[in-house]
């Protein structure tokens, strides 16, 4: 959840930043009818049997359409679906390109770049970091059950402390924490790099009147199914900045609390290790599925109200696990 982004865009920047991913979307357009798309990792087969039955599957689970999202006017689903086994990943999505409001998603994105400079040498998870009070924005705990309290003004806490609050419980005051310490500029590179331009982290979790100088008037933060998968693709992959960073990311997404969303829909033995994000009219979940033979990646955003979105949700989770499940891939 985030504590919000004084109305999370305006529809005029909105309007704005949707027309320079025109080109993106016909690229996209381009890459499934020749059967590949070049995502920034590398190229994945893009199966148009797979991207049908995903749709067949977002119909019936009523989320095909388009959704009132308030002053952002109206939005669709992102979905992206990689299954990993096989010689070759496969690549199927409904909207996949649809760049959408990710809420506490991206905070997989921050994680990255602090796990890279920790990776470089900068500074270690055992680094002492003192919370301000202007980051210090959570007034209750995103997951009750959690018993970790509340960062507040002063307290002294550990990188990895911040970094394991703010991926597992979806701490908005650690995220805050970090992603000063890692310097949005620092993280936007490693977006760029991988070439999830779009994805930028333009915002804080606070309202507008207290970010940063030069903040206070930028677009919000948003991000499309396609780059979450991609990311959490070079993840399984070990591509993420380097092994050791990649295997840290997983670690932290493996211990997530929240299990109301996508992993609601899948079996007790499935492993999936995943980062939820929800806020007024959006509810996303994004992560690694992994049960015995079966390895894949799923990548939602879906822009309705958390109360609404969760039956759809778990039959949407439910519904892509059996399709995977029950198809035969050779290896």
């Amino acid at each position: 959840m985030d504590v919000g982004q004084n109305g999370v865009k305006s529809t005029g920047l909105r309007y704005q930043w949707r027309l320079t991913v025109i080109s993106v979307l016909v690229l996209f357009s381009a890459g499934v009818a020749s059967g590949q798309y070049g995502m920034p990792s590398g190229p994945l087969l893009m199966d148009s049997t797979l991207s049908a039955r995903l749709n067949d599957i977002v119909v019936r689970c009523g989320i095909d359409g388009s959704f009132d999202v308030g002053d952002d006017g109206i939005e669709q689903i992102s979905l992206a679906v990689i299954d990993l086994r096989g010689e070759e990943p496969r690549l199927g999505g409904v909207g996949a390109l649809n760049f959408i409001y990710p809420a506490s998603v991206y905070k997989m994105y921050v994680a990255a770049e602090v796990l890279e400079q920790v990776s470089d040498g900068e500074y270690s998870l055992w680094t002492p970091c003192v919370v301000t009070a202007r980051n210090a924005v959570d007034r209750t705990k995103e997951l009750r059950h959690d018993p970790r309290p509340l960062l507040s003004e002063g307290d002294t806490v550990t990188v990895n402390y911040l970094l394991d609050l703010m991926i597992t419980r979806s701490d908005n005051s650690a995220a805050n924490c970090l992603i000063d310490l890692a310097g949005r500029p620092r993280i936007n590179e490693l977006m760029d790099r991988y070439g999830w331009q779009g994805s930028e982290v333009t915002r804080k979790f606070l309202k507008r009147q207290f970010e940063d100088p030069g903040y206070a008037t930028i677009r919000g933060t948003e991000t499309c199914a396609l780059h979450a998968a991609d990311f959490l693709y070079r993840i399984t992959t070990g591509r993420l900045v380097n092994p050791w960073v990649s295997s840290q990311m997983k670690s932290f997404l493996a211990r997530q609390l929240d299990t109301t969303k996508l992993a609601a829909g899948l079996p007790r033995s499935a492993m999936f290790s995943h980062k939820t994000g929800w806020y007024s009219y959006w509810t996303n979940d994004a992560g690694i599925v992994e049960e015995g033979d079966l390895h894949y990646i799923v990548a939602c955003f879906l822009p309705l109200s958390e109360g609404s979105a969760l039956p759809k949700m778990k039959e949407l989770s439910r519904e892509i696990y059996e399709l995977l499940r029950n198809e035969q891939r050779g290896p």
